[in-house]
């Protein structure tokens, strides 16, 4: 899709490139981040042991490293759109400078996903490089948008955020080993409600994939616990 993505920029059009600047995988995926790093710190307490000052420090460190970890991954996303948006361009630019149509045409199907590069009939492909033949004033180079600015900054708040309900029972109860049921409980049912809407998203059995969520999010953070994470 970096070819698709090229055009609009090439335009200077106020077209979105997509409908929504992040799509429901990616925030899935980011929230399942979150979830399994906070899921990690409570994973390490003792709660039967627990003193207010060690849960304290529990909360401080969850909190810490999940806004860090957003950071990184909203740079990160910014990064990846940049290089898509530049891969786009060269695509563009090869189209145009291409000898004969035919050569056009491998570069549009290889930059189109498999599934609708392959539905496509060579009249409509060369339809499509026609209508991308037509497109003038192509920027220098990739630069971010509006748009890449607004997905970086999703990106941290969900990372971030995801903590927040995981850290509520640990503010609010007073003994350790409730709160941290009830955090768990929490983040087990978040996970859930992740796979159960990415499974109604992806066309998959909501219920099945919600199950599926959690079982993955246990195995994930029990890894990370004994690697030492």
């Amino acid at each position: 899709m970096s070819l698709a993505a090229a055009a609009p920029a090439a335009k200077h059009t106020s077209t979105r490139q997509r409908d929504r600047v992040l799509d429901p995988i990616a925030r899935t995926s980011e929230a399942l981040f979150g979830l399994i790093m906070a899921l990690t710190f409570t994973g390490t307490l003792g709660a039967a042991t627990a003193g207010r000052e060690e849960i304290r420090t529990l909360l401080i460190g969850m909190i810490g490293c999940n806004i860090a970890w957003g950071l990184v991954d909203a740079v990160m996303f910014l990064m990846t759109s940049l290089t898509e948006r530049g891969r786009g361009l060269l695509m563009l630019r090869a189209v145009h400078e291409a000898p004969e149509p035919q050569l056009a045409h491998r570069l549009i199907v290889d930059a189109l996903p498999p599934l609708v590069g392959s539905a496509l009939t060579a009249d409509e492909i060369e339809n499509l490089r026609l209508r991308l033949m037509r497109t003038q004033d192509l920027p220098a180079r990739a630069s971010l948008r509006r748009e890449d600015w607004i997905g970086a900054l999703g990106v941290f708040l969900i990372v971030a955020v995801s903590t927040f309900p995981v850290v509520v029972p640990f503010l609010v109860l007073r003994e350790a080993q409730l709160a941290l049921r009830a955090s768990n409980l929490i983040a087990i049912v978040m996970l859930f409600c992740l796979g159960y809407r990415l499974g109604r998203y992806s066309g998959h059995r909501p219920l099945r994939t919600g199950s599926s969520m959690v079982l993955l999010g246990l195995v994930l953070v029990g890894l990370a616990i004994a690697l030492g994470g």
